[in-house]
């Protein structure tokens, strides 16, 4: 079974979070799905430095001082991911999509709404118990 390691940026101007929806994809159950934006750490990097890497190349956005949130371990049908998350905060949402096929910017009691991949519905619910 192939193991993942990988990043997720929650990244929030002023009280709205940003979703991004993925493209249309082999595997249903990630096909067109929306998630917090991040990718793969690579061989010798950081969580903090993937995460910041990540998000300048998906979103041509610079964060600054990522802070940790959360780590969610799930299991797909043919994958293992490991997604550790952070709370990004920026002060505009000038931001270019280079991967995702559409944005939204939702409250945090609006996020429940949104057809989410499953290994990012933790992180939804655990932004929702710690902050409604």
């Amino acid at each position: 079974m192939k193991k993942i390691d990988v990043v997720a940026a929650i990244i929030q101007c002023g009280e709205e979070i940003l979703c991004v929806q993925r493209g249309p994809a082999k595997l249903e159950y990630i096909s067109k799905k929306y998630e917090f934006p991040g990718g793969k750490i690579e061989a010798g990097e950081t969580k903090e430095f993937a995460i910041i890497r990540e998000i300048k190349e998906e979103l041509y956005l610079d964060i600054l001082e990522p802070k940790f949130f959360n780590t969610v371990n799930h299991q797909y049908p043919d994958f293992f991911i490991t997604m550790h998350s952070f709370i990004c905060l920026i002060e505009h949402k000038d931001i270019t999509l280079t991967e995702h096929i559409d944005q939204k910017w939702l409250k945090i009691d609006e996020l429940d709404g949104l057809d989410w991949a499953a290994a990012d519905i933790p992180i939804v619910q655990k932004l929702q118990e710690d902050y409604i």
